[in-house]
């Protein structure tokens, strides 16, 4: 039997991949969509049997007798894609085919929400009702329409869980471009320059730097996956992150301090574009998460970040 990935070359996609394979699973088959990016280095190194173009999926879904377990981390994550038939396309009906594949094979289906759903909520709170949020951009808006229709099937496959990642951060972010952490184009910035710069708050409660974030590592959210794919009788929608918010100047200190640089944080205005989208503060409520028996502690933020500088990004951005 094999664990099918989609997303499976990208950054939480190939981290989860490598956990498998510690475990000594490499019965995987990889979905996704390659290209021309770098995403292909989060492979190297790796066992698994194949990789699929997320194209050729469809077509090869029924003649995938043996996956015993679906793992559906690819989507569209791009927070400010404006074409919202193409986030429908690859955040809502990619992923109602793959629920109605392992709701006839009876396998388990474990997928990635977003915390985007909660729009400006501070309170993000995973027993709250779905339909009631207000997402802030299409983003958001295309991974709450998945989770509201999956709430509402009454054919479902064995297992369903669906995570609602916060700002997750880490190795294998660095084909992401524009859309990788604030962790990975601070340490950039810094290198480079020996400054950081970070955006200037446009909300009165909101000091500059002041701006909070739930910034959760992703060699943490493998171990929550993992506690679901161990535990197949929990169904739900979860949170991931570490229930405890950070402010975008801690995180340009614990770089800081994880160079051995003096700190220097410069203020810039935010784009126009974000002003009337931003998130101000992101925590993730973990309650539910603890309630069905997770309960490994979470990295800190400062430990996180010396990790992935000292073990990942100073080391020739190694792969993990």
């Amino acid at each position: 039997m094999s664990i099918l990935i989609t997303g499976g070359a990208g950054f939480i996609g190939s981290c989860l991949l490598r956990t498998l394979n510690d475990i000594g699973e490499r019965d995987v088959i990889v979905v996704d969509n390659i290209s021309e990016s770098e995403k292909w280095k989060n492979l190297m190194g790796k066992g698994y049997l194949e990789y699929i173009h997320k194209s050729l999926l469809s077509e090869r879904l029924p003649s995938l007798a043996d996956v015993s377990l679906v793992l559906h981390m690819g989507a569209c994550s791009a927070t400010t894609e404006t074409d919202f038939d193409y986030l429908y396309a690859n955040n809502f009906e990619y992923s109602k085919m793959l629920w109605w594949y392992c709701a006839e094979q009876d396998i388990p289906f474990i997928y990635a929400s977003s915390a985007a759903t909660y729009g400006v909520a501070s309170n993000c709170d995973d027993n709250a009702d779905i339909e009631a949020l207000c997402p802030l951009n299409r983003y958001g808006y295309s991974k709450q329409l998945f989770d509201i229709w999956a709430a509402r099937q009454t054919v479902r496959p064995k297992q369903c869980v669906g995570l609602k990642f916060f700002n997750v951060f880490g190795p294998n972010e660095y084909h992401k471009g524009s859309m990788a952490s604030v962790a990975y184009h601070g340490f950039k910035q810094i290198q480079e320059s020996g400054k950081l710069r970070l955006f200037k708050s446009c909300h009165p409660d909101f000091a500059d730097g002041a701006q909070r974030r739930d910034f959760v590592y992703v060699k943490d959210v493998c171990k929550v996956v993992m506690h679901f794919i161990g535990n197949s009788e929990i169904s739900g929608l979860f949170n991931v992150g570490t229930g405890m918010a950070e402010t975008f100047g801690s995180l340009g200190k614990a770089l800081f301090v994880a160079l051995g640089k003096p700190e220097q944080i410069e203020y810039i205005d935010m784009p126009g574009h974000l002003v009337g989208s931003y998130q101000y503060k992101t925590e993730a409520s973990l309650s539910k998460l603890r309630s069905v028996g997770y309960s490994d502690n979470f990295c800190t933020l400062e430990d996180a970040v010396c990790d992935y500088v000292t073990a990942h990004m100073l080391n020739d951005y190694e792969i993990y």
